[in-house]
């Protein structure tokens, strides 16, 4: 089997993503939001999904890559007849003291040698590629009507020639703007050269106000900046990733739609983003979370819309092919109905910073007590309960080690945070219910073959169970740790140097490839341990499993190194930027403002 990597880049402004193959064309873009229908989808339908490209008559050679510390992406084709570079952006930048995001994809096309002709096609489609868009021709624009709002081509271009999808030479820089809703109604050539260096501008900035370790500094900053743009920003929430329905590996029918915001994974994210220093995204995304917290009575869902939704009804596509053939292609997500009980330590630890880091002010939150015991009331209905677990089994039902695990971390955090606030009623009942969550988890304990396993009354492995040491449940420094981390590694850890989840059976059968994070959450547990040497040589065996442009996917095959599930997908990065961090502060590297 070959190796299947991922050909396209990413850009986006918080308000969307778009995905660029190597070939030119916009393969994924959803608009108006990260969940809405595709308007390009050649991801998951080549004749259904649309087209948006801009090409050679010929054979041609492909290059990408970032401008340096930007979400600007740049794709340059090699021809018999010359060359030419097309950088594609969406424009952010701080304006009239707020940031400017439009519905907006701007392509520049400029000659770097000879005269090549291009052949410009755009086809964009709307509900997942029922809806064909019909063009209209304007005098400087093209019109494409159809989708939920008018969908504009704005180009100096001829607009026969787009049209038509005829050759034209490249003798000057060409401009194609694309606009959802409201179209472009300013001077072309320079709004766009504007919005070019503006953005350019500003993520560069971003990176600077960004507090980043010389250990492997580079991958972290491309990683940073992938996390970045799988912020919603008008809510804060932070999706998984920004595709749906791309396979965990071929023909296995795990093909998830990850558009939507894991609680889960606040605890990771919170994280990464305050090892880098961006305080913004993080009050963003504790917003985000706030809100759902005390929209909630009794039980959290796993996962919720960007807007937070809570009705995310699954159903599959069956009109579109799926990417490299592989169907179903779905769209909303199941898990919201699952059972995850981890899910209230993940809210309270997120709240933890803003009780202990004084750069936030918590002394005008007035309801933190009420807050805390809602919370803790939750934890304490669920404590007993058997669960879905990290990894959302559909039909399995335990009582996971990790849901304890973090149960046992919120109530400790709930502890300082009812420390910090004066209320001892709170610290004792905080107590009480991480004493309960540890008898669960001891209950996991192997003494055997010194491991703690998955559930209560279940020999199988898990990644999740890493968490145990990064978590400060074990000591690090304590031989059970060790022992711990020996007995996964054994297991779970390939030849090549990834991390399964688990190896059992699960809803559809043993899992065939590796999942990312769990091979950086390994890194972490290294370090954590004391046994850096080999955290670094791992993290840097990790760093191959990446594309051109340092983007990592959800899984990776253990046989070929190929790359499936979810692309980009955020956490994955976020465990990158963990680990390096983790590794970082081992080295004693300097953390550069």
């Amino acid at each position: 089997m070959e190796k299947h990597i991922y050909q396209t880049g990413i850009i986006g402004n918080c308000g969307y993503l778009a995905h660029v193959h190597k070939n030119t064309n916009i393969e994924w873009l959803c608009w108006p939001r990260f969940d809405s229908s595709f308007v390009f989808g050649g991801l998951l339908d080549r004749e259904k999904g649309g087209s948006f490209t801009i090409l050679p008559a010929g054979n041609y050679t492909s290059e990408q890559y970032y401008l340096e510390n930007t979400n600007v992406l740049c794709t340059e084709i090699t021809c018999s007849e010359g060359s030419y570079r097309v950088t594609d952006f969406a424009p952010r930048f701080n304006q009239f003291e707020r940031f400017f995001k439009p519905l907006m994809l701007i392509r520049k096309v400029e000659v770097l040698k000879g005269s090549p002709r291009i052949r410009v096609k755009c086809e964009p489609s709307y509900d997942y590629g029922q809806r064909q868009l019909k063009s209209h021709r304007g005098s400087s624009h093209i019109e494409y009507r159809g989708a939920d709002e008018n969908i504009r081509l704005t180009t100096n271009i001829p607009i026969n020639y787009v049209l038509d999808e005829q050759l034209s030479v490249l003798n000057e820089p060409k401009y194609l703007v694309l606009t959802y809703g409201n179209p472009l109604e300013a001077p072309l050539i320079s709004t766009a050269e504007h919005f070019l260096r503006e953005t350019i501008a500003y993520w560069r900035i971003w990176i600077k106000h960004s507090s980043i370790a010389t250990f492997y500094q580079r991958s972290v900053i491309r990683s940073a900046l992938v996390l970045k743009i799988h912020q919603y920003e008008d809510t804060g929430a932070i999706i998984a990733a920004g595709t749906t329905s791309l396979s965990e590996f071929p023909g296995s029918g795990r093909n998830w739609d990850y558009r939507f915001c894991w609680l889960r994974d606040t605890f990771y994210v919170i994280n990464s983003l305050n090892h880098i220093g961006h305080f913004e995204e993080m009050e963003r995304y504790f917003n985000y979370v706030s809100d759902i917290s005390v929209s909630e009575n009794f039980r959290y869902q796993p996962l919720y819309g960007i807007t937070g939704e809570k009705n995310l009804y699954e159903k599959t596509l069956d009109h579109l092919e799926g990417y490299m053939g592989n169907k179903p292609v779905r769209v909303g997500n199941q898990a919201y109905e699952h059972i995850q009980n981890d899910i209230y330590g993940q809210v309270l630890i997120s709240l933890l910073p803003l009780y202990t880091d004084h750069r936030f002010v918590f002394s005008e939150r007035k309801d933190s007590a009420r807050w805390i015991e809602f919370l803790l009331s939750k934890v304490e209905r669920t404590i007993d309960e058997k669960d879905a677990g990290i990894w959302e089994f559909r039909n399995i039902a335990n009582i996971h080690c990790y849901s304890n695990l973090f149960q046992w971390a919120g109530c400790s955090a709930a502890e300082k945070i009812a420390m910090a606030i004066g209320d001892n009623a709170l610290v004792e009942k905080a107590i009480s219910l991480k004493n309960r969550a540890a008898k669960h988890i001891e209950d996991c304990y192997d003494p055997v073959r010194k491991v703690y396993t998955h559930a209560v009354d279940s020999p199988h492995l898990d990644a999740s169970t890493l968490q145990l040491i990064m978590m400060n449940y074990l000591d690090p420094a304590s031989d059970r740790a060790k022992d711990h981390l020996i007995a996964l590694e054994k297991e779970l850890r390939t030849p090549s140097g990834l991390f399964y989840r688990y190896l059992h059976s699960d809803d559809f059968g043993k899992p065939k490839t590796t999942f990312l994070i769990c091979a950086f959450w390994y890194v972490e547990a290294l370090a954590c341990v004391g046994r850096l040497d080999d955290a670094i040589r791992e993290f840097e065996n990790l760093l191959q499993y990446s594309n051109h442009l340092l983007l990592f996917s959800e899984d990776v095959d253990e046989e070929t190194g190929s790359q499936w599930g979810n692309f980009p997908q955020a956490y994955s990065h976020v465990g990158l930027m963990n680990a390096a961090y983790r590794i970082a502060i081992k080295l004693d590297r300097p953390v550069f403002l």
